[in-house]
């Protein structure tokens, strides 16, 4: 049976802390959701410090690498490998999100229900990912597929609007 993460269990590993979403996992309700809105409050920060899209891209490139090691052992830890306190997949996809949203506040309000729509949703080839591969890389990566679909609807969108 899975245990629930403390503010104790967040400090006892830096592995426990990245993949928590540095504290934003431990929400009582909703933690995807928090997690994913702490993203998008650090993404203009991240953006100051890394303003060279090169530099941002290994820098996302590095968290996905990262946060598969930090997910297995936390879920490992925790007994349940994508337990719903585990936020860091949400952070490197809205992160990737945000990226090629366009600027504005109403493009990232718009990206931010997207993903959190078909990170919920899981529609195909999502949600057979996440069904079948239970490890740290298959956690990062259904979310990843969920950020490809927000951009894509993010895509079109902008292609009617103009």
């Amino acid at each position: 049976m899975p245990i629930q993460p403390t503010p104790r269990f967040l400090l006892a590993h830096p592995a426990h802390f990245l993949a928590l979403g540095l504290g934003s996992g431990l929400a009582p309700k909703a933690p995807g959701t928090f997690g994913t809105l702490a993203a998008c409050l650090l993404y203009p920060m991240l953006r100051g410090l890394l303003p060279h899209d090169w530099a941002f891209l290994a820098f996302l490139g590095w968290s996905f690498v990262l946060g598969c090691f930090a997910i297995e052992i936390t879920g490992r830890k925790l007994g349940e490998i994508d337990h719903g306190a585990i936020v860091w997949d949400e952070f490197v996809a809205m992160w990737l999100v945000l990226f090629f949203t366009p600027p504005g506040l109403t493009w990232a309000i718009g990206a931010f229900v997207l993903f959190r729509a078909f990170d919920i949703l899981k529609p195909p080839p999502i949600r057979q990912c996440d069904a079948r591969f239970k490890h740290g890389l298959g956690v990062m990566f259904d979310d990843l597929l969920a950020a490809g679909y927000a951009l894509l609807v993010l895509a079109i969108l902008k292609r009617i609007i103009g």
